[in-house]
Parts: C-alpha cells; sequence; structure tokens
C-alpha cells in the first residue's frame, strides 16, 4: 500500500510551521534529560499548566511553586534591598536558588545525563483601577549539557492588555516559548528572540530588554540584541550603558533629569562632543536641574540606521562600540520626530529635560509635512513637545555663504514664523553660545568618506581618542592597508 505524500501545487508559497503550545511542551516533556522547576510569581502558573497538560510531565518537573505571600518569598529568597518583588535582581535569585537546590537534592552519579534547568517569573498585572497595566521579568537559567555552566536568558516584559486573565495568559504562551527557545533555538538567539511571540501578538506584550549570557551566548552582542528588539517592533526604545549591558529604560530613566542628543554618530566628531559638552554646562545651570539626578542619552533612531533601507549592523555596531568606550549611555528608537521622544521620556519621568540638536534639525522641527498624519496636524506635535518642561539647546551652523545661522537668523517657512518666535521668546529655545567655530566646517559624512577612501587628516576633525579607537578596532570601514598602498 502506498503511503500518503504531501501534495505541492504549482505556485505554493512556503509557510514556516509554527509547532503549536502543546508541541513545544510536549518535546520538552518526552526529553528524558531535561529536568527543572518552574517558580511562578504574580500571575498564576500559567507556563506550567502547558507542561502538565501536554502530558509526561513528571520527568520534566521536579517542581512547580508560587511563593505569593511577601514574608514566604523573603525567607525563601531574601529580603531585597530596596523593598521592591518585580526587579531583575529578584528574579536572578530566584533562578539561582532553584537551579542549586536541583544541584544539591540530585545525584549527578544516580543521573549523568540530566541537564538542569530553573524557570522563573515575577510579575504585577493590571491593577484594579485599571491606571498601571502591568510588567514583570522572566527567564530562565539552564544548561545544555550535564555540569555545564548555566545559560541564562532574561527579559523584561510590559502588558498591554487590560483584562488580568488575558495577561496571565500571555505570560503562560511566552514562558513556553522561553523555555522551547532556550533549548532548540539558542544556535540563532535573533531567531530565538523572533519565536518568543509564537501564538502571540505585539499588541498584547512588549519586551523591552533581553539579555543573553553564559558560554552557550559567549558570542552574544547583547546591544545587536536590543537593536533586534527595536528593529522587531517589539519595542519603541531599547537602552544599554557604557559596558553594553541593555537595562530597564524604566530604572534608568524615572524622575531624572535627561539630556539627549539625537545623531547619527558615524562617527562621533568634534561637533557632537562639542554640543554635547556645552548644552551639558548649560543644561545642569538650569534651576529646576539637580545635577546629581541628571542623565545623558545618545540616541540614534532606526531611519539613521538604515542604509540602502536595510539596517547595516555591522555600521550599528561600530558606532555603539564608539559611543560606549566615550562612556556614553545609548538609547536606540523607532522615534522619527522629536515630539515621540519627549513623549517617551515623559512616560518616566516630568522632571525638566533638555534636547541638543543642530539649526537644520530645528529647522525641520518646523516642517509640516511630518505632521500630516496627526488630526491636530503641527500645533498637537508642539503641545506633545513643549508643553512639557522642555528647553532645546541649538547648536549653530554655517549656511553656503558662510553665514553662521543660530536661533535669530535661521530660516524658517514663513508660514511658520510666528510659532517659532513663540516658543523662542518663551525661552523654549536658546542657544549654545559657547561654541567652537572651528567645529562648524565639520560633518560625520566627509569623514566617513575620508575613512572609507583613506584620506589623510580625518583624525583633526574627531574629539581626542576617538581617531585612536577607529583604528585600532578598524571601525567604519578603516583599513591601514589601503593607506600603506596609497604610499
Amino acid at each position: 500500500m502506498k503511503r500518503d505524500t504531501e501534495i505541492k501545487l504549482k505556485g505554493d508559497k512556503v509557510i514556516e510551521q509554527i509547532p503549536s503550545l502543546k508541541d513545544k511542551a510536549l518535546r520538552i516533556n518526552l526529553n528524558e534529560n531535561i529536568y527543572g522547576t518552574f517558580s511562578e510569581i504574580g500571575a498564576g502558573q500559567e507556563t506550567v499548566r502547558h507542561f502538565f497538560r501536554a502530558g509526561g510531565s513528571s520527568g520534566t518537573i521536579a517542581k512547580a511553586m508560587s511563593a505569593y505571600d511577601k514574608d514566604f518569598s523573603d525567607a525563601i529568597y531574601g529580603v531585597e534591598e530596596d523593598g521592591r518583588y518585580v526587579t531583575e535582581s529578584r528574579l536572578k535569585k530566584i533562578l539561582t536558588h532553584e537551579a542549586g537546590l536541583i544541584e544539591k537534592r540530585l545525584s549527578r552519579k544516580k543521573h549523568p545525563n540530566k541537564i538542569f534547568f530553573s524557570y522563573a517569573n515575577t510579575v504585577a498585572t493590571i491593577d484594579f483601577a485599571k491606571q498601571f497595566k502591568g510588567h514583570g521579568w522572566v527567564g530562565i537559567k539552564y544548561q545544555l549539557e550535564p555540569e555545564e555552566e548555566y545559560n541564562e536568558i532574561i527579559l523584561h516584559i510590559r502588558f498591554k492588555e487590560t483584562d488580568v486573565r488575558l495577561q496571565q495568559e500571555t505570560l503562560g504562551i511566552l514562558g513556553v516559548n522561553l523555555i522551547y527557545g532556550a533549548f532548540y533555538k539558542y544556535n540563532n538567539p535573533k531567531h530565538l528572540l523572533r519565536y518568543l511571540y509564537d501564538h502571540l501578538d505585539k499588541d498584547q506584550l512588549e519586551i523591552d530588554t533581553i539579555n543573553f549570557s553564559g558560554p552557550r551566548f559567549a558570542n552574544v552582542d547583547n546591544r545587536l540584541m536590543s537593536l533586534q528588539l527595536v528593529k522587531n517592533g517589539m519595542t519603541d526604545a531599547v537602552i544599554f550603558d557604557p559596558e553594553g549591558k541593555n537595562i530597564l529604560p524604566a530604572a534608568i530613566l524615572y524622575k531624572k533629569n535627561i539630556l539627549a542628543i539625537r545623531g547619527s554618530f558615524r562617527p562621533v566628531t568634534k561637533v557632537n562632543m562639542d554640543m554635547y559638552e556645552e548644552s551639558l554646562k548649560m543644561f545642569l545651570n538650569e534651576q529646576k536641574v539637580n545635577p546629581d539626578n541628571t542623565l545623558v542619552i545618545f540616541e540614534i533612531t532606526l531611519s539613521n540606521l538604515r542604509s540602502d533601507g536595510e539596517i547595516d549592523e555591522k555600521d550599528f555596531m561600530d558606532r555603539a562600540q564608539l559611543l560606549c568606550s566615550l562612556g556614553q549611555t545609548v538609547m536606540i528608537s523607532n522615534f522619527q520626530e522629536y515630539y515621540k521622544v519627549v513623549e517617551y521620556f515623559a512616560k518616566y519621568s516630568k522632571a525638566r529635560m533638555g534636547l541638543a540638536m543642530g539649526v537644520n534639525n530645528l529647522v525641520e522641527i518646523f516642517d509640516e509635512k511630518y505632521y500630516r498624519h496627526l488630526s491636530g496636524g503641527i500645533l498637537e506635535a508642539f503641545g506633545k513637545l513643549f508643553y512639557r518642561d522642555l528647553k532645546v539647546y541649538l547648536y549653530p551652523m554655517i549656511d553656503e555663504n558662510g553665514e553662521i545661522l543660530n536661533s535669530e537668523t535661521l530660516k524658517i517657512h514663513p508660514r511658520m514664523k510666528e510659532l517659532y518666535k513663540f516658543f523662542k521668546y518663551n525661552g523654549k529655545v536658546v542657544d549654545i553660545e559657547n561654541y567652537n567655530p572651528k567645529n562648524l566646517v565639520v560633518f560625520s559624512r566627509e569623514v566617513l568618506k575620508m575613512i572609507g577612501e583613506s584620506k589623510l587628516g580625518w583624525e583633526s576633525m574627531l574629539p581626542e581618542g576617538v581617531a585612536k579607537i577607529i583604528k585600532k578596532k578598524k571601525l567604519f570601514g578603516y583599513d591601514p592597508n589601503m593607506l600603506l598602498e596609497k604610499k
């Protein structure tokens, strides 16, 4: 008797087969070596439920628990310094504690082939008044070989749904996707990231921070994973610190005085650093700014990362490495318009903010074409931008006639002039006066071209130490061999 073969018709498209949640849970359950614990706090036991229902879970699940009572939780995992429970620190303590218990309670002699895992989440779902939608930390600490050093995947989520039951179910699906991805998709972290949304929609959940660590992820740069979150539409913005570690936006932005500098930073030039240093001096002199509570952010938008419609990851990493080596905090965002950046910061802080920008950027802000999608047009955008406690620190530029353009002499469309004057005379736009005139002839695109063509003289256009880093790490296409050939 002939076996049934899959019928393929001319014109069929290849569709990626996504395993069902039951299939994912069952595959893990049926692997006699995978063995671990589930600790779910704050949103039911939705992840482990899928494994129980799939069948064959007794050989996989060592323990499933929820320590809801705070005193009970503290007795198991210890007391947090800040007294909070939905934190990365808390999640890591749970993961480490539970993984340690498995190692302690299971004999390696008796189970030489077992690979252990500890899955956990600590979550706050939507409150009764439905004012805060809820958020949480989710993670897995696991092995892929017996007695191997543990790997970790830790992420932060924000719920978008407005029903507790729906949030719990969403969390359960995410948990299954994470555990399955950790074991069966670890060799391609970019794909693993996308598979976290299997059977989920981006309207249900936002992932705004993720960090991979451990031997299997030794070559993973978490900054690149940050970029994927924004690129895939999983979040609007990600932030990483000078060490290149992804950090939770809410944690670093909360109640801060924020000064943001947007640019391509391809590469960082003397103009960028002069703008940063002088605007920061002015910002710190503001009466409403606390120097000890100030955060400077260098922002790169996705549109600034695209070349020929595609994002060049090597180019992104060059810029990220350079900014991090200068000790800067970097934000990658999906915000083309400035008012969206300010709105984003305003979610976390009501304190005084500043934007440092060049004249050409300010002129663009007053271009109506960017606001046609808004029902209130440019007035709506400006209400969102300048209604906040915000100042723009304006860096001058030289036009083609050699004239220096600043807040007094810039060319705004006649229809927008009165609107501009309103903000200017209300102190929302101030000039950076103590600038270095020599920097006005420095343009990053020219520097980039000179580096790529191995021309001489580009080093003098960059801040001290930057040229050395570019040469040492061969960033932006720098090739010392081409220079030798030209000589």
